[in-house]
């Protein structure tokens, strides 16, 4: 988190926090939804300031529910996800070893692999607890490529490195929120509260 931000938030502890307004999508964009494009159900528009979505990305995090957020100075922005919390981008260097980036432009370490019910690949991160990420789709010919489906299209196995291979195993799409303990929208979680 920024000083800045944390000085905000020392000088103004109270402000309430928002919810709806801003949208991870399934592509790792970042966009903002005014009050008709959350009327309507819109995904919004695409935040193109090189500074706000660099300052976005370096202070968004998650509460202890599972609400990702962007402490935008003392307000906390509730952010609505396309997915997951993280988009990562697959890539091969000149060398042919494969990379995952996140949609903040970091390195994205998987641990394992899954195949949702859906179609989606997605991977789970070294860390603890694991950071679950969706794999952007233009970068699904490149996992096949690398990639032993069954014939069920369901299991299998994905060669990450020389000598590391992750096994494929799948997951319902509805769950994936649950087994990596995410809120896919805390505008939705809110309003079931006022309820």
């Amino acid at each position: 988190m920024d000083d800045i931000v944390r000085q905000a938030l020392a000088k103004w502890p109270n402000v309430p926090h928002c919810t709806g307004w801003l949208l991870l999508d399934r592509r790792g964009n970042w966009r903002m939804r005014d009050d008709e494009a959350q009327a309507r159900g819109a995904a919004g528009e695409p935040i193109r300031h090189a500074a706000l979505l660099a300052f976005i990305n370096r202070n968004y995090e998650a509460d202890a529910s599972g609400q990702w957020y962007f402490q935008n100075g003392p307000q906390r922005v509730y952010v609505e996800l396309g997915y997951t919390p993280w988009v990562v981008r697959l890539a091969a260097g000149a060398d042919a070893v494969l990379t995952l980036t996140d949609q903040a432009g970091n390195p994205f370490e998987p641990a394992s692999a899954l195949i949702d019910d859906a179609g989606g690949v997605l991977f789970a991160d070294t860390s603890a607890p694991p950071r679950v990420a969706v794999l952007h789709d233009h970068d699904l010919e490149l996992f096949s490529e690398h990639a032993d489906l069954a014939e069920d299209g369901r299991s299998g196995r994905f060669h990450w490195r020389d000598g590391v291979t992750l096994p494929l195993e799948t997951v319902p799409k509805d769950e994936v929120a649950v087994r990596f303990d995410f809120v896919a929208s805390p505008a939705d979680k809110a309003k079931a509260a006022r309820a």
